[in-house]
């Protein structure tokens, strides 16, 4: 099944030097049951970019998060078998943003299929869009126009043999 982590550079350089996005649980995000009736389409091309969208949209949480990381969303595509993906563990779990799911075994970042990152250019508007996340969540109708500022960026695609160069090794 094809996942997409959230990261933020800081946590990819990490990834980098161990190997592994890590050894699980970790929050990602996938095409699901959830996200299908969500996002209401049947063109999987469709579905995968909103569980990246998804995926894109915990990167600005965890930048809220870390302050001290370049401001910039990362999000690694990455193949895992199935049987160790939970989609909505917890039934009835109205907190859980459609599309994720928990991957509870080991996830080796050489399994990455692609990585997704903001472009240097993107990192005033994503930075701002991480410091208004809280505000939008209350319904504050400004701050929820700035987080969707950040969607205007497209995310670039690298493939996963171009980490060193986005993580400056």
């Amino acid at each position: 099944m094809r996942v997409y982590v959230p990261l933020t550079l800081s946590g990819l350089t990490e990834a980098h030097k161990t190997g592994e996005l890590g050894s699980g649980p970790l929050v990602a995000y996938a095409v699901t049951p959830a996200l299908r009736e969500w996002y209401d389409s049947e063109d999987i091309e469709e579905l995968e970019y909103a569980a990246l969208g998804q995926a894109a949209l915990a990167s600005l949480r965890l930048l809220d998060a870390d302050r001290a990381a370049p401001r910039r969303r990362v999000v690694v595509a990455v193949d895992v078998a199935d049987r160790i993906v939970e989609a909505d563990p917890e039934p009835g779990n109205d907190a859980a943003e459609p599309g994720e799911v928990r991957v509870t075994g080991r996830v080796a970042l050489a399994k990455a299929a692609a990585v997704h990152v903001d472009a240097d250019g993107a990192e005033a508007v994503v930075g701002a869009a991480a410091e208004a996340l809280t505000a939008a969540a209350g319904g504050d109708g400004g701050a929820r126009s700035v987080v969707d500022g950040a969607e205007d960026h497209e995310l670039l695609w690298f493939a996963p043999q171009e980490i060193p160069h986005l993580v400056g090794s």
